[in-house]
């Protein structure tokens, strides 16, 4: 009987709507559909209530309530919620050195010290350049001081018994201090063709044979790797939100995503024309695992708020008024689907911000909600 009542209400009004209302035809359908759908709810309320009414005074099979769908819920609870900026980055050494010539030349390599691999300390022996030509320099400077001193101290006894003039004595003195600078001048030249470690660290490149010409083109590398820190690039639609001291979380896909916390410690200032993005870095601590150009995911927080409700992104559904959630309510005694039109915030992996329209303590469907209707009966899972 109730049926036939509906189907007698929906059919009229369906008449009366198509009869030539004035206005869009597209906003009278829709006007009609809304209007039949909180007629249909209104209807379905009252069929409850009177079946719930009915099944009190008649307890015969005869009085059967409209079948029930079996649904899962989830009491809504408040709680952090935060928001991360997913990006594919990199592990980086925050100090690298390329080993270069003193002398700003370069020269035949004579020696080599280290080999590829190898630990090395600031300040380390690590090439010896030819010297052969300095090496004669300086013995001709030698012989040039031991001369010029000899002629001193003859000049100075001379003059000591009033032999000679100061001038000539002056003169000698000064060829013994020229001497002796063009002897430190040379050995100069020759200390400056070692080439020592200018940091401590590992020497992850060496490219360079006895014999070759060593002139400082990224030929000896060397990385400190106890210093470290992971880079990315940042879309340019971020840049008011990542800022030096943004939290991160750094995850490294071959250490089984090990997280390590840190902050943001330098932001680039220039935009990349070609990416539309810019550089961001932060300082992770030494960890013995942990290599340069090493693939990390970078995850940059950028919005956070406490207390706030969140549904899981698959419950959200939409319609022509926009987007809702299904929740469950007791009403007569027994579990009815009510849609609850919502607005958005933020969405972080499987949740999504709820800004309004649930609210703590509601028990959304979480399961089964596909193709249930406003005022629809259900169950729940045991």
């Amino acid at each position: 009987m109730n049926k036939v009542i509906l189907s007698f209400v929906l059919t009229g009004t369906l008449l009366i709507v198509s009869c030539g209302q004035p206005g869009d035809p597209i906003a009278r359908k829709k006007e009609a559909l809304q209007k039949l759908k909180d007629e249909q709810s209104a209807l379905s309320k009252q069929i409850l209530q009177a079946e719930d009414e009915l099944s009190k005074l008649d307890t015969s099979s005869s009085a059967k309530k409209e079948q029930t769908k079996l649904v899962a819920v989830q009491a809504l609870a408040p709680g952090n919620f935060t928001h991360f900026i997913d990006l594919q980055g990199k592990i980086d050494a925050l100090n690298i050195a390329y080993v270069t010539p003193r002398n700003g030349v370069g020269g035949q390599v004579k020696e080599i010290y280290i080999k590829q691999g190898d630990a090395v300390k600031k300040g380390q022996l690590l090439l010896k350049l030819d010297d052969a030509i300095l090496v004669q320099q300086l013995a001709q400077a030698k012989q040039q001081l031991s001369f010029a001193q000899n002629l001193y101290e003859r000049r100075k006894n001379l003059w000591a018994d009033k032999i000679g003039t100061e001038v000539e004595l002056v003169t000698a003195k000064n060829q013994v201090d020229q001497a002796e600078r063009q002897v430190d001048i040379v050995n100069q030249q020759i200390d400056q063709t070692r080439v020592f470690a200018d940091i401590s660290g590992v020497a992850d490149q060496v490219n360079i044979r006895l014999g070759e010409f060593f002139n400082g083109n990224n030929q000896i590398r060397i990385v400190n790797t106890s210093n470290l820190k992971s880079v990315a690039q940042v879309p340019e639609a971020y840049l008011s939100k990542v800022n030096v001291g943004s939290n991160v979380k750094v995850l490294i896909p071959e250490l089984n995503n090990k997280v390590i916390l840190t902050k943001i410690s330098v932001t680039g200032k220039l935009i990349d024309p070609n990416t539309r993005s810019f550089y961001v870095e932060a300082k992770i601590p030494y960890e013995k695992d942990l290599y340069p150009n090493q693939v990390a995911l970078i995850r940059i927080q950028d919005y956070t708020v406490q207390n706030a409700i969140t549904v899981p992104v698959n419950t959200l559904q939409n319609d022509e008024n926009g987007k809702y959630v299904m929740i469950a309510t007791k009403e007569g005694g027994r579990l009815v689907a009510h849609k609850k039109p919502v607005i958005i915030g933020m969405t972080y992996d499987d949740k999504i911000e709820i800004k309004s329209g649930v609210q703590a303590g509601d028990s959304i469907i979480t399961d089964g909600y596909q193709g249930l209707y406003d005022g629809q009966p259900i169950s729940t899972q045991s």
